[in-house]
């Protein structure tokens, strides 16, 4: 797996990373979501950089330009409902783009620590040899992207596969990269060290679902 860690290089991404992570901005749960869709903006416009390219000629009132304009027939989808705000960002640079939801989340059969992912709902176009473009705000323990995968490969085989997190721990990035396609890519915003006893990202910013949309039962 191909990872593209974009904090390496410092930006404006930055700042929306340190206000999501901010316990004190974060409260502000439109800013919140507003800051993930723009971070979603910028990965959009990186991952766009490898995408497939053609020359084509566009009138204008004066004339004619030659331009290239991308020839991949994308399909994104997020995973529910922490990615939603994230889906926003990847669809207003990809607005051809068509679109799939799934839904994916911890079970704890025995009410402890211990948890299993589970995947109820999945809607989608037809993914056979199309691009993928799989996001998911937070890659903790990296379970729920590969329950994820998992399913969807029932229903199609992509031609290519870009996932895109805002937050990442190693430990998820390293359990992804050993269960998908080696050609997959991982845009990922930035990764941080660690995982708490109960899979959460360490420094992270808590929970990025409820952050988003309020605290769930």
């Amino acid at each position: 797996m191909t990872i593209h860690h974009i904090a390496e290089n410092n930006s404006v991404l930055n700042t929306f990373l340190s206000e999501i992570r901010d316990q004190t901005i974060q409260k502000d749960s439109l800013r919140f979501r507003r800051n993930i869709e723009r971070i979603g903006e910028i990965l959009s416009y990186e991952l766009s950089k490898t995408l497939s390219y053609k020359n084509e000629n566009i009138t204008t009132p004066l004339g004619t330009k030659e331009v290239q304009l991308s020839t991949n027939d994308l399909v994104l989808c997020s995973i529910l409902r922490a990615g939603l705000p994230l889906h926003q960002g990847l669809l207003n640079y990809f607005d051809k783009a068509e679109n799939a939801f799934i839904s994916a989340y911890r079970h704890h059969p025995n009410n402890d620590q211990d948890f299993e992912i589970v995947v109820e709902y999945f809607a989608s176009p037809e993914i056979e040899n199309k691009t993928l473009l799989l996001a998911d705000p937070m890659l903790a323990t990296g379970q729920s992207l590969v329950a994820v995968y998992e399913a969807i490969k029932k229903h199609g085989v992509p031609k290519e596969i870009h996932i895109l997190a805002v937050i990442g721990a190693k430990e998820g990035v390293d359990f992804v990269a050993d269960h998908f396609p080696e050609n997959t890519h991982l845009w990922i915003a930035t990764i941080d060290d660690s995982l708490n006893e109960k899979g959460y990202i360490i420094p992270g910013l808590g929970d990025a679902g409820d952050l988003a949309f309020g605290q769930k039962l």
